[in-house]
């Protein structure tokens, strides 16, 4: 019984590699269940909660957080209604995230879980990396982008990573000896990295 999460440079197969490890080990794989609880947690709609993961680190999130603050919102509608913000976001990921994790048996992806859960025994913590180049290549086949789609989508997840990981106080999302285990998706097929992680909890 474990708990396990996977870190990852945007592109390099987090998503992809975390369903069969869940798959093969019979965990859950946890991912769109955060974003119902933030959201009921939250008192918004999920799809606010992607929003703000997706636009997380930029002018336009910036924006949104001090146009549409509570008041104004509660002063438009006449009724107190939930809201969120990077900083709120952040506050109830740490408080979901420890609450998912006392449950065992889970694969957790990005979202910080490799810091939230740093010091929970049974958490395994892994890092994918990869070059860019094989990044955009992965969103490519996988996703059916264009060159170009690939290059934004890649650009797209650094920026929020690098903004999550600001808000966690953390700039060392890359450093190894965080993790269990690194593995580097360039060198290492999709199969090989399965069998990695399995044997790495078992």
């Amino acid at each position: 019984m474990a708990v396990i999460t996977i870190s990852r440079q945007f592109g390099a197969g987090g998503r992809t590699l975390g369903v069969k490890v869940a798959k093969k080990l019979g965990y859950q794989f946890l991912d769109d269940a955060v974003i119902q609880e933030l959201a009921k947690r939250a008192r918004v709609s999920p799809q606010t909660i992607k929003s703000i993961e997706r636009s997380a680190g930029s002018l336009f999130s910036k924006f949104i957080s001090s146009a549409l603050s509570k008041g104004y919102m509660e002063r438009l509608t006449g009724e107190a209604i939930g809201y969120m913000d990077e900083d709120i976001y952040v506050e109830k990921l740490w408080e979901v995230i420890t609450e998912f994790a006392k449950k065992d048996n889970l694969v957790i992806l990005g979202r910080g879980g490799q810091y939230i859960l740093q010091e929970m025994e049974n958490a395994y913590h892994i890092e994918l990396i990869a070059d860019k180049k094989d990044r955009i290549d992965f969103m490519k086949r996988h996703y059916k982008f264009t060159d170009s789609q690939a290059l934004q989508a890649v650009r797209d997840g650094e920026r929020r990573r690098k903004s999550l990981y600001a808000k966690l106080g953390k700039k060392d999302y890359d450093r190894p000896c965080i993790y269990h285990l690194v593995i580097n998706m360039s060198k290492i097929p999709l199969d090989k990295g399965l069998k990695l992680i399995c044997d790495l909890v078992k």
